[in-house]
């Protein structure tokens, strides 16, 4: 691995915000089609329910004072799924959203207040309704595109739900044919379309599916023609399991951490975790729980790439692509709060997936992708203030968006870590057992003498005495966090601090 590895500087500040564009919010300014299902009915594969991007320029106010900062927005793209996995024009905005002129008024308020913008790139496969299989599907063995696409027979079995496709398809699912990445015509215009939409004013790319488009030179051009745009650009690749093949510096910046949320599934739900559900995904089995476990997961994870990598690794909980957090641990709210402490106070890019924050509850596809639901008697208003808090605490605190990470416990359900840079220090430690615990913490040398570490959001300090702080005291399936200002041996005023709500 090369030690000249970089990685966009801004992603090591961002707190993301994933938003599935038909279920988060929608305006009465974008016109609609008539037969739509209505807002916060029960999701189905096929229905929509209407969310446009001028409804997300309406939520930034919620959106600011949820205190996040960067947005990730699955497809936005022409296509005939309220997904839009299923692109039928990748340079117009589908008109449901509020078309081109709905992500352009979206990126400038966006970047007016600070926010970043990452679109989804779906480029290992397009849709029936794609303008070059379309050719094929009109005529046949004389379609100009006829390379663009693995075809083996004609007529092409695309409607015919009783016969496989004889096409290379993702999944074999005739609504996806897939790309033939090896022409270079196809290859020039998924580059264009990368390229055209940084130009436009995007911060990034998600990368669907990215790792079964198998050319490493595909991702090396597409990583040249996008930073040639903008140095800046994020390049985050959907792999669900390890993926040091992608991140040595000469493709991609990172990719969703699935990883991540697999270690924290079992150290945070551990057995009250819905196995059904889990066993959707490729995180099933989750792995040992305890903290020792923990620990070792992420040692391993953070050995695995460039300290540069796993800076602006996307941490996340849960997506679009399986069930809620919330929902695998069956409703236990404290495992959420957990989660998303540690989520807030470690390395690398954390990510929030729309309504986690208000508790909002769902089950595999398509349950999981539910209607925002706008009324305030619907929200957990004690989970959103605790998200609040957390993100805030992230924004101000160096150490936690910057800073080393040092483990200094990892005992039964108790995992303690040190986040430091320079004078600033947080000591976060994590109590995931049914019953209260006392600790003494070794931290070792790390610390001198005399250090105040107080607690956010709470008014008792705690003094580092022989290199210890001891019977620091944690309610049952909650979280204390100590910050300190000023690490030398000679205290200043104590920082603000924070203890968690157990559920």
């Amino acid at each position: 691995m090369s030690s000249a590895v970089t990685t966009p500087n801004w992603v090591r500040d961002a707190i993301f915000y994933q938003i599935f564009p038909d279920r988060f919010a929608r305006s009465v300014t974008v016109p609609k089609p008539s037969n739509l299902q209505p807002w916060g009915s029960t999701p189905t594969y096929l229905g929509y329910m209407g969310g446009d991007l001028i409804g997300v320029c309406e939520r930034l106010d919620y959106l600011t004072d949820l205190g996040v900062n960067a947005l990730y927005f699955t497809p936005v793209f022409r296509s005939a799924s309220n997904h839009r996995y299923h692109t039928h024009d990748y340079e117009q905005v589908d008109p449901m959203l509020g078309g081109n002129p709905a992500l352009r008024r979206l990126v400038d308020e966006a970047h007016s207040r600070g926010f970043k913008i990452m679109l989804d790139g779906v480029f290992n496969h397009a849709s029936r309704g794609f303008f070059a299989f379309h050719d094929i599907l009109e005529n046949g063995a004389d379609s100009a595109y006829l390379d663009w696409f693995n075809v083996r027979a004609f007529p092409l079995h695309a409607y015919s739900p009783d016969q496989k496709p004889n096409y290379d398809a993702w999944w074999n699912l005739p609504a996806l044919p897939k790309f033939n990445i090896k022409t270079e015509a196809v290859r020039r215009y998924l580059w264009d379309i990368g390229r055209k939409w940084v130009d436009f004013g995007i911060d990034g790319w998600r990368l669907d599916v990215a790792n079964e488009i198998e050319d490493d030179n595909f991702w090396r051009q597409f990583r040249h023609v996008v930073k040639k745009a903008n140095p800046d650009t994020y390049i985050v690749g959907e792999v669900w399991q390890d993926a040091p093949h992608w991140l040595q510096g000469d493709m991609w910046d990172a990719v969703m951490n699935y990883q991540f949320t697999r270690a924290c599934i079992a150290f945070f739900i551990d057995d009250r975790v819905n196995e059904a559900l889990l066993k959707k995904t490729s995180l099933h089995p989750a792995g040992e729980s305890g903290a020792p476990a923990f620990a070792a997961s992420l040692q391993r994870l953070l050995a695995l790439y460039h300290p540069a990598v796993s800076a602006v690794m996307l941490n996340l909980l849960d997506s679009h692509d399986m069930a809620r957090f919330v929902t695998l641990a069956q409703g236990d709210l404290s495992a959420l709060r957990l989660a998303t402490a540690f989520q807030m106070t470690y390395i690398g890019a954390p990510s929030i997936y729309y309504g986690d924050e208000i508790g909002l509850a769902g089950g595999h596809d398509p349950q999981n992708r539910g209607a925002f639901p706008w009324d305030r008697d619907a929200w957990n208003l004690d989970l959103l203030h605790e998200f609040q808090r957390l993100t805030l605490l992230r924004r101000e605190s160096v150490a936690l968006r910057r800073g080393s990470f040092a483990p200094v416990l990892a005992e039964g359900g108790v995992f303690a870590y040190l986040r430091r840079h320079e004078q600033e220090m947080v000591l976060v430690a994590l109590n995931t057992e049914a019953r209260s615990r006392s600790l003494d913490l070794d931290f070792q040398g790390q610390l001198g003498e005399n250090v105040i570490l107080s607690e956010i959001w709470g008014k008792a300090a705690h003094k580092v005495e022989a290199g210890k702080l001891r019977a620091v005291s944690i309610p049952p399936r909650s979280y204390l966090i100590l910050r300190s200002l000023d690490c030398p041996s000679t205290p200043t005023e104590p920082g603000s601090a924070t203890r968690g709500v157990h559920g």
